[in-house]
């Protein structure tokens, strides 16, 4: 019998019990085992900040939704304070118990956009918007066009957002039917199997390449540019794994 994927079908309530967990490490509290994430995170946040320029600029207003409790949200913290930023964190309580309290730091707890009437101050007016693997877990839930509806309605003139970190079932299987996606799975599994990549109906709740699409006619229907951009190859999924970039003109 297989052993079920203890990282798999998480909602918004195993992210609460897994951040109040102290059995855990900070990378599986958010969904990863340690292995997939463990010596990568400066790799990871160095994408991040590449892709979101306005990152780079000073005394901008910057929100995370969902940065959960690892080391990526504490240098996304460190950054903020060192260019001046306004930095606001939306996560449940579990988690940003972890995170730093400073003065240049807001913590507003539950779950986006359920308490998108208590940023009435930075509605229009974020200039950097970051939902770091997040997506998968908003769109399983059935929430994802009122949750983009939500964040676009954020951002200033000149604003960015990555949805970052993006599971897509079509591109994995694309890259397990490759050549070098079957090397990979052996290497990983240490097996002469092939992985599973035949063609097959994308299971409930999982993205592929229509949600994608959609998501990017629904931000440039609303007035934005939008992008799908790849991820290095150095980070942990970046074979399977995609980011949208959006910015308003």
């Amino acid at each position: 019998m297989t052993k079920p994927n203890p990282f798999a079908d998480l909602t918004f309530e195993d992210f609460r019990a897994r951040g109040a967990n102290p059995s855990l490490s900070r990378h599986e509290k958010v969904g990863f085992p340690d292995s997939y994430r463990e010596g990568l995170e400066e790799e990871i946040f160095r994408d991040i900040a590449f892709k979101l320029p306005g990152l780079r600029e000073r005394g901008r207003k910057v929100l995370e939704i969902g940065p959960g409790c690892s080391n990526l949200p504490l240098m996304l913290a460190r950054l903020c304070r060192e260019r001046d930023h306004q930095l606001v964190f939306i996560d449940s309580a579990e988690m940003l118990a972890h995170l730093p309290d400073e003065p240049h730091v807001r913590k507003l707890e539950g779950r986006f956009p359920d308490n998108a009437d208590l940023l009435e101050d930075w509605m229009g007016k974020t200039d950097v918007v970051i939902a770091y693997s997040v997506i998968q877990y908003v769109f399983a839930e059935g929430r994802l066009w009122d949750f983009i509806d939500h964040c676009l309605a954020l951002l200033a003139e000149g604003g960015e957002m990555l949805y970052g970190d993006i599971p897509n079932a079509a591109m994995r299987r694309r890259f397990f039917s490759s050549a070098a996606g079957i090397r990979n799975h052996r290497e990983y599994t240490g097996t002469d199997e092939g992985p599973d990549a035949a063609p097959a109906d994308v299971k409930p709740g999982q993205i592929d390449d229509d949600v994608v699409l959609a998501l990017l006619s629904r931000v440039r229907a609303k007035g934005c540019h939008a992008w799908v951009v790849p991820q290095p190859l150095a980070l942990p999924m970046g074979n399977r794994r995609e980011d949208i970039l959006i910015r308003r003109p």
